[in-house]
């Protein structure tokens, strides 16, 4: 795009001549990095772990620095970024099969029926924090949506995810503004005693998921098959107004030029620095928030879900935007081909760390679940990064697409 061109118009991407888009691979293994940091809290803990360093009591000063660490660098950003990213691959993609001569929405639609199995099946043999399922279930009604002009499609994506976050904050306020009083010692008896019992109960629900987890391989697959059978369409439901709009928003990133280089270099760098500064103060503020309610079960959840969604989407778009504009600089070295790498079998290293950490920390593994503090959790992010950016690079220069990637295909072909 030239500095003269309205925002709301669509640029033909520019592509290397492999045909692969640097910039989205680069991001797309950022991002897959970065998610193992949020998800490492689920595979060594209950679910709860995930949003409070003091489901398990009050966490030392070091757990509460590597959960606020982890809360404003990769909380809601990375998984921002695999939905924008999702969004703009679904365009590509679509494209992609019409220069062939066949029907890209078709070949999508095929896509994200697999891409759900396979993210029940993730669910059900794995993990229960499983993404793909909901991306699937959001990008059916982003195919809906994706012949919508851009300068329809932006408003819409915006205007929903206002809607969504406004009205969970607005539903959450007074539960927050209850977890302040309680732990300033300002709450009424009654109340006092009220979010004493929940929490009492949430506690509870984390030692029953522990000893379920700490269980046989057989045994939790088979109460999630019979007792949590709706857990991931809830979850989509429940996602959905973060999720769709990100997708779709990525779709007019792509459609703009963004992601391929038709963007002038000092409007990505303007975009990059305004909303990573506008973002991080959000999340400063809203990490003060979180201090302040002790880590409170009911305000975590409020923050996560819907109080930090702007300033996530501000940063999302920021560190997509920087990543953007250094793409090209850094394509070529050896570090950003390894993170390229990544990226391309983002769907294998995905799993492949639900396989690996489920191993180390579930009873049917190494049992190590619950009993690893969070200030030494980057020890195991350390090293799933280390063997990401290992065996990546080594798999594709020997055998070409991952293996997961390859199935998908392969199942998405089928009956073609």
């Amino acid at each position: 795009m030239r500095a003269g061109e309205e925002l709301t118009g669509d640029v033909p991407p520019t592509r290397a001549p492999d045909g692969r888009i640097a910039s989205l691979d680069l991001i797309r293994g950022i991002a897959i990095l970065g998610i193992l940091a949020v998800n490492i809290a689920g595979f060594a803990g209950p679910m709860d772990a995930t949003v409070s360093p003091a489901w398990n009591g009050a966490p030392s000063p070091a757990d509460e620095t590597s959960f606020l660490a982890t809360f404003i660098v990769f909380e809601g950003k990375m998984r921002g970024l695999l939905s924008l990213l999702f969004g703009a691959s679904m365009v590509l993609l679509v494209e992609s099969a019409e220069a062939r001569g066949r029907s890209g929405d078709i070949a999508q639609l095929r896509r994200l029926i697999w891409l759900a199995v396979i993210g029940y099946l993730h669910f059900v043999v794995l993990w229960w924090g499983d993404i793909l399922f909901a991306y699937a279930f959001a990008g059916f009604f982003a195919l809906l949506l994706r012949h919508l002009p851009v300068k329809i499609m932006l408003p819409l994506a915006l205007f929903a995810f206002a809607i969504w976050h406004g009205g969970g904050m607005a539903g959450s306020t007074n539960a927050v503004l209850a977890d302040l009083r309680y732990s300033a010692g300002a709450s009424p008896p009654s109340e006092a005693s009220r979010i004493a019992q929940e929490r009492k109960a949430v506690q509870i629900s984390a030692d029953t998921e522990l000893r379920r987890e700490k269980g046989s391989w057989s045994e939790l697959a088979a109460y999630k098959l019979t007792e949590q059978t709706r857990f991931p369409i809830v979850g989509a439901l429940m996602g959905m107004g973060e999720t769709l709009p990100m997708m779709l928003i990525g779709m007019v990133l792509y459609r703009n030029g963004f992601f391929t280089g038709g963007w002038p270099r000092r409007r990505t760098m303007l975009l990059a620095g305004g909303t990573l500064i506008f973002g991080l103060a959000g999340t400063l503020a809203l990490a003060a928030m979180a201090q302040a309610s002790s880590y409170a079960p009911a305000t975590m959840s409020a923050i996560i879900v819907y109080w930090a969604a702007v300033p996530h989407l501000a940063m999302t778009l920021g560190y997509a935007a920087l990543l953007t504009a250094v793409a090209r600089r850094l394509s070529g070295g050896r570090l950003a081909r390894r993170i390229e790498a990544v990226g391309r079998m983002a769907l294998s290293n995905y799993l492949g760390c639900s396989l690996v950490f489920t191993g180390v920390f579930y009873g049917w593994g190494m049992d190590m679940i619950g009993q690893v503090p969070t200030r030494w959790h980057f020890i195991f992010v350390l090293t799933g990064w280390i063997a990401m950016l290992t065996w990546s690079q080594w798999w594709q220069a020997r055998l070409g697409q991952g293996p997961v990637e390859r199935l998908w295909r392969n199942l998405a072909k089928t009956g073609n």
